[in-house]
């Protein structure tokens, strides 16, 4: 007869506790950098350049000129793109943060199924999501928009997306490093 596994809930108090500070501090990075990518994917201020003698300034859905804003119409395979990795990477967000708050609950009725593993890899995709998103949307922006404009530069909205990717990648880590905690503590027995 094999021994019982021990539940992350059986760990000494002072390592749930330090697990709980890695799962909160993942948490709050991940809500943060849900905001940002949702914030930096909505709004218009990714590139701003000069076009004959105005300011004019551009998004993933819009652009402005004069004080008046139109609707991208065209279908840009780099926008297109942008556009998709960013939404794919707030979903993947927002699925982490749901298994990262059910981590706190311990609800779960499957024993080989993790929600701090399952969240911290959610963060991990979202990473990799909106890594991909900015870094196709900065080679065409720098290899051709950029040449096409020639006094311009990226905005606070884009800045925003590198900041969520940043905050996406460090909740993965705690929610990894509070899965590692449970495992290491866990006593595993004879296989």
């Amino acid at each position: 007869m094999y021994p019982l596994k021990k539940s992350c809930s059986a760990v000494a108090p002072l390592s749930q506790l330090k697990m709980y500070s890695f799962m909160g501090g993942g948490l709050f990075c991940a809500i943060v950098g849900n905001i940002l990518l949702v914030v930096s994917t909505a709004t218009d201020y990714w590139m701003q350049y000069r076009l004959s003698g105005n300011y004019a300034h551009q998004g993933l859905w819009r652009y402005c000129m004069s004080n008046k804003c139109y609707m991208q119409t065209d279908s840009i395979a780099y926008w297109n793109a942008t556009r998709a990795f960013m939404i794919l990477s707030g979903m993947s967000c927002f699925a982490g943060i749901i298994a990262g708050i059910m981590s706190f609950a311990h609800f779960s009725s499957f024993e080989r199924f993790n929600r701090s593993f399952a969240a911290g890899i959610m963060f991990f995709v979202s990473t990799f999501f909106v890594l991909l998103g900015m870094a196709i949307y900065t080679g065409v922006t720098v290899n051709f928009l950029g040449r096409r404009f020639g006094d311009w530069r990226f905005s606070w909205s884009y800045i925003l997306g590198w900041v969520a990717m940043l905050m996406t990648f460090f909740a993965g880590i705690f929610y990894i490093c509070a899965y590692r905690m449970c495992e290491c503590r866990r006593g595993t027995g004879p296989r």
